[in-house]
């Protein structure tokens, strides 16, 4: 499958707030267009890539030098289209690319051997003093101790707090009240910390 791909320069500034109604809306329509474009439909994955590209692209820029965020948006975007075979729709969509724009992120730093650029993002920022704002080596190290939380507090911290996801599409894609997720984050940023500080 083949598809027409055009990047930006830039990644778009932050949008306006989305309303509960217009984004389940739209993870539908998202849905609908990752399924068609799943059985090798074109239009519906240059489609895809239209509505998601600024939300990848921003994921990104949060994480890199801006040099190479048209470079990693376009390579998470020719990933997902090589991994749409696997995809079932459990996930929305947009918390399935942030996966998969986390993982090339991941693998840019690796293949270079450089330290990251960390922009603070809401509570993972107070996790711990110099956690998240040295080399990615520590940052995958804080990924291996997120391994040793358990499953659910685990899901809702990555969800929320590593790759972005609203609260309440984080309760949507685990099933369970917004109030649940921001408790299993709490205990999960609890957590952490006890590792950190016994480490």
């Amino acid at each position: 499958m083949t598809a027409l791909i055009e990047t930006c320069p830039s990644p778009p500034p932050t949008p306006a707030a989305v309303s509960p109604s217009a984004e389940a809306h739209r993870d539908h329509e998202d849905l609908r267009l990752a399924l068609r474009a799943k059985e090798g439909g074109e239009e519906e994955m240059n489609a895809l890539f239209t509505r998601t590209r600024d939300h990848v692209a921003r994921f990104i820029a949060r994480r890199v030098d801006p040099s190479w965020v048209d470079d990693l948006t376009q390579e998470t975007f020719s990933r997902a289209m090589r991994g749409l075979a696997r995809y079932e729709g459990r996930a929305p969509v947009r918390s399935w690319l942030l996966s998969v724009a986390r993982h090339t992120v991941a693998d840019r730093y690796r293949s270079h051997a450089r330290a990251p650029r960390h922009e603070p993002v809401d509570d993972w920022s107070r996790i711990g003093s110099g956690t998240v704002t040295g080399r990615f080596d520590e940052y995958l190290a804080l990924l291996d101790l997120l391994k040793a939380l358990p499953e659910s507090r685990r899901r809702a911290f990555v969800l929320t707090q590593i790759e972005g996801v609203p609260y309440a599409e984080a309760a949507r894609t685990l099933g369970v009240p917004v109030g649940t997720v921001r408790s299993r984050v709490a205990r999960g940023r609890r957590d952490l910390l006890g590792m950190l500080n016994d480490s």
